[in-house]
Parts: structure tokens; sequence; C-alpha cells
């Protein structure tokens, strides 16, 4: 029985470290490793539409991963469409702000979907002048924000860990927010933030 005690405790200790390595690894998450769990995929385009509207690329990176996971056919359980997640009716909105229609299917287009979701994202921060809340504007609805707002009320600022009633909103902002330092540290040159 002896001679078994001493493999498995070597084996047990190896396990042990190897576990604490990697989820050191895991919470400090350098670029290099980032990338194996945050893909990046469209970065000119984001980087592009970004730019147009004066975003941080890193920022709507984010929102696509969190969103989509970079799947460009990703279709939500409300029915919003494509990477950025647009609804239809919101990309109706935004189509007749840009002076075009929009045409069946066009919102599941990598680069049409992008450009909306940079100039509502854009729209957003700047309605609202606080990235969590135009964050949770993009996930929760604008009647849903400003009603949020408006109970939240007494002077105080608005913190979205406490006044945001939905969990899912809460949880979609606070893993755009994580988001987005893994992307500006994994993808500096991809998304021309160096």
């Amino acid at each position: 029985m002896k001679k078994y005690i001493r493999p498995f405790m070597a084996a047990a200790t190896v396990l042990a470290i190897a576990v604490t390595v990697l989820v050191a690894l895991h919470l400090a998450m350098p670029g290099w490793y980032a990338r194996w769990w945050y893909p990046l995929d469209y970065a000119e385009s984001i980087s592009r539409c970004s730019n147009e509207n004066s975003l941080d690329p890193a920022l709507v990176a984010a929102v696509i991963y969190t969103e989509s996971q970079f799947d460009r056919l990703s279709t939500s359980p409300a029915g919003a469409v494509g990477l950025m997640q647009i609804m239809p009716g919101t990309g109706r909105w935004i189509a007749e702000e840009h002076g075009t229609v929009i045409q069946g299917d066009e919102l599941r287009d990598p680069e049409i979907n992008i450009a909306y979701g940079c100039w509502y994202l854009r729209y957003l921060l700047d309605r609202y002048r606080n990235p969590s809340l135009a964050l949770a504007a993009y996930n929760g609805g604008i009647e849903n924000v400003d009603s949020w707002m408006a109970e939240a009320g007494g002077g105080r600022e608005f913190d979205y860990t406490k006044d945001i009633p939905f969990k899912e909103t809460r949880d979609y902002v606070s893993r755009v927010e994580t988001a987005v330092h893994i992307y500006e540290r994994a993808y500096p040159a991809e998304l021309g933030t160096e």
C-alpha cells in the first residue's frame, strides 16, 4: 500500500500546482492567453466604425463578444440579430436616421451590423453620458434605463449594481466592462489602440 502512496502524492502535488498556475494565469489574463478565450474577427470593420463614431474599438469588440461571440448568424430569443444583436425595429430606425431603408436580412451583414451597432452605441453614450448606462440601455432598452434612473433619483449618482433590477442587464454591463480591458490588452495592434 505504501508503494502507491508516494506516486499518488507526487501526482496530486503536480496537479495542484498546475491548477494553481492555470487559475493565476486566467485571473491575470495576459494578452497572449486572452486570445484563446476572447476571439476577434472583423477587426478592420470594428476599428473603422469605432473611429467613425468616436468609440473605443475595444468597447465595440467587447460588446460583440458579449452579444454574439462573433457569430454573425446569431439570433436572440427576442429577435435581435447579427454580431451586435440589433433588434429589427432598431435597425429600421437607424436606417431612417441615415436616410436609407434596411432590406430583409441586411442586419446580418457584418459590415452593416457593426456600422449600425457602433452608431447606436454612440447615440446611447451621447444620451446618457455614462458608459454603464449606455451599455444597460443597449441591453435592457432605453425606456427601462430612463425608468430606472427616475426611480433611483434622489440626487445621487446612478449605480448599475444597485439600481438596475434586471440581473441579466447588470451581468451584461459587468461582462462588457470586463471584456473591454481584456480586448485592450489582447489586441492593441488589430484594434489600432497601441
